[in-house]
């Protein structure tokens, strides 16, 4: 077992930051549609951690990554959208200025933290202009640890990452601890583990059944039973032996689409998985799509989403379960003539008195585009991050918090 929750890991209440220059690791990763913030939720979700150190006299200093810049020239990838709404947030609660300081790798932030006022913070430009960030630099991590007293990690959706701003640097730091995003995701994520509600279902989606299979693997003794959509379904269907047409399929996992239907039955588990489809003959072509009569594609088509009466089998499932994990959409959800079943999906979870917990990635971006996102337990800021830590992986900005514990 990978996970230890958050054994011997400080969380940031426990920390003497008064006076002190806070590091602030957080995922500021937002999407940005001709420069503007497209959805806001990670900023929002970094918030309580930056309140919290402000309120207890920290000098702050804030990193992210955005994108995947080459180099320090890729404009587009620039933090200066996310600091001027950083400024705006923080100033619905009193005074507050970030101030964008553009050359990450220098330490002449030392002495703009000797003359900064009291609710003024620091935001580095994108950690990643940085060469060494992604390198995991030593040298890089020397540059900020020589100005900063106190490490917290709030960028739970980066800690499966072993870069320099979260894995190098708090091996220099002695004070080091999470933020509140990283504490409430890892006990949400913990609780899918650990003595769930029940009935208990796994929502899974997305492309690839070869994406899932950790997770598959690590559910097939805890949930109760699997929902099954997206493309991933049809390397599924077409082990059954139904026709798929031009659908994506997996064929180096057909084998272990078979093997998996077998276990899940041999664990009298419940296993849906579509029995019609949105079909067409072609994703840009939207002209074409129709509903199929049964579970069987057109030899000319390919499936772009569930149909009808697998949102109606779905709904029904959903409504009854206690607790829900979903990871990945039902179909080509960005297109909105292939968007109903996800948002079904969204629909059903949000009338559920049950806990639904939300992956990150695109099922958060479907949450979000839904309208339903409020309606939701928990919606994980992480994506990969969150995968990682539920199938077992460690996730190396937690595991270097991690005290040494003696058993």
């Amino acid at each position: 077992m990978a996970s230890k929750g958050l054994k011997g890991i400080k969380t940031v209440r426990e920390l003497e930051v008064a006076g002190k220059v806070v590091f602030l690791r957080l995922d500021l990763n937002v999407p940005l549609e001709d420069g503007k913030i497209s959805d806001e939720t990670r900023i929002k979700a970094s918030i309580p951690t930056i309140q919290y150190l402000m309120e207890k006299g920290a000098k702050i200093v804030m990193c992210s990554h955005l994108g995947r810049p080459k180099h320090a020239e890729d404009r587009q990838f620039s933090l200066e959208p996310v600091a001027k709404r950083l400024t705006e947030i923080l100033s619905l609660q009193g005074p507050a200025e970030v101030i964008l300081w553009e050359d990450v790798a220098s330490d002449g932030v030392k002495a703009l933290l000797q003359n900064m006022k009291k609710n003024q913070l620091v935001l580095l430009e994108n950690v990643r202009f940085a060469e060494g960030e992604t390198k995991d630099s030593e040298q890089l991590a020397q540059v900020w640890a020589s100005y900063s007293d106190v490490y917290v990690n709030d960028a739970f959706g980066a800690s499966h990452r072993a870069h320099a701003s979260i894995h190098a640097l708090p091996i220099l730091m002695k004070e080091k601890a999470i933020g509140f995003l990283i504490e409430k995701e890892v006990t949400v994520l913990d609780g899918l583990l650990e003595n769930p509600k029940r009935p208990y279902l796994a929502v899974l989606g997305g492309a690839k059944v070869s994406d899932k299979i950790a997770v598959i693997e690590k559910f097939l003794d805890i949930v109760d039973g699997f929902v099954i959509g997206g493309a991933m379904a049809y390397t599924f269907l077409k082990a059954q032996g139904h026709a798929v047409g031009k659908s994506l399929v997996e064929t180096d996992k057909l084998n272990y689409a078979r093997q998996m239907i077998e276990r899940i039955e041999a664990r009298n588990k419940s296993l849906l998985l579509p029995v019609d489809h949105v079909a067409t003959t072609s994703i840009s072509d939207t002209a074409s799509a129709r509903v199929t009569a049964d579970v069987n594609i057109g030899d000319n088509e390919l499936g772009v989403d569930i149909g009808p009466k697998t949102m109606r089998a779905y709904t029904i499932a959903l409504s009854e379960a206690a607790t829900v994990f979903w990871n990945g959409p039902m179909g080509v959800f960005e297109t909105p003539e292939f968007s109903k079943g996800t948002f079904a999906i969204a629909k059903a979870l949000a009338e559920s008195k049950g806990e639904k917990i939300v992956g990150g990635g695109d099922s958060a971006a479907a949450a979000e585009a839904s309208g339903y996102a409020d309606k939701m337990t928990h919606i994980s800021t992480g994506g990969g991050a969150s995968l990682e830590y539920l199938q077992g992986d460690k996730l190396p900005g937690l595991e270097i918090l991690r005290a040494k514990i003696r058993s």
